[in-house]
């Protein structure tokens, strides 16, 4: 049986604040490398809440917090940048810039993370493109794009910096079916290729159920894990 690798994230009894309050008791949490985890829970019960306290964007009030080799209690706003240029952020809305085509957007996130050599630059573009089935797209502007489409080509952004992990925000609420279908199978084959954990915050049952993974689902101002999808009562997500 091969060992159990260290989590890359750990939260252990952490209270997550937000807005002045305490929006998550007692979070126990560990992800490790490669692991594929669903966040579930209704609108306003905390979900997001956790997403910004792993990019240190919501203070940890009690207990501990490790994201990536960073002490979420004791981190410094110097820090901030280095721990978030570890991850990789999908959301549900793309927030492409639509000004610039695709390689324009791409080579400003890298720009803006300190990337300087021009031909390294062109290169990891051509990569994560070619990772996502999106190479004779980087021309495109984002408008001449589908929508699933624009969800490849932020997937292929947040996978620039070479993530340990990807937190994914309801990264198919506003795809259909069959394009949700080849986004889950995208980032699936990213989880287990490139061994990126992945994080995915998502209300489709039929996600979790087409593609079984952890579950912890958001409820009473508490965050716990779920044994199946079953348990879940999807109607009032």
């Amino acid at each position: 049986m091969p060992e159990e690798r260290s989590p890359i994230i750990s939260f252990s009894h952490a209270d997550i604040g937000g807005g002045g309050l305490t929006v998550i008791h007692d979070l126990n949490l560990d992800i490790r490398p490669g692991e594929f985890l669903y966040l579930l829970g209704k609108v306003g019960t905390g979900k997001t809440s956790i997403i910004k306290a792993i990019i240190a964007d919501n203070p940890i009030k009690r207990g501990n917090a490790s994201v990536l080799g960073f002490d979420l209690r004791k981190i410094t706003q110097k820090e901030i940048p280095m721990l978030r240029r570890k991850m990789g952020v999908v959301f549900q809305d793309f927030q492409l810039l639509m000004d610039r085509n695709i390689e324009e957007n791409l080579r400003f996130v890298l720009e803006a993370t300190g990337w300087k050599d021009k031909g390294k630059k062109e290169r990891r573009i051509i990569e994560v493109l070619d990772a996502v089935g999106m190479t004779g797209k980087m021309h495109k502007m984002p408008h001449q794009l589908s929508g699933g489409e624009q969800q490849r080509i932020c997937i292929a952004r947040a996978l620039l910096n070479n993530p340990e992990i990807i937190l994914a925000d309801e990264p198919t609420a506003n795809l259909d079916s069959e394009t949700a279908n080849g986004i889950m199978l995208l980032l699936k084959k990213l989880n287990e290729e490139l061994d990126t954990a992945i994080l995915l915050v998502t209300h489709n049952r039929r996600l979790c159920e087409d593609f079984p993974a952890k579950m912890m689902i958001c409820e009473n101002e508490t965050c716990h894990e779920l044994e199946s999808a079953r348990e879940i009562d999807f109607e009032i997500l």
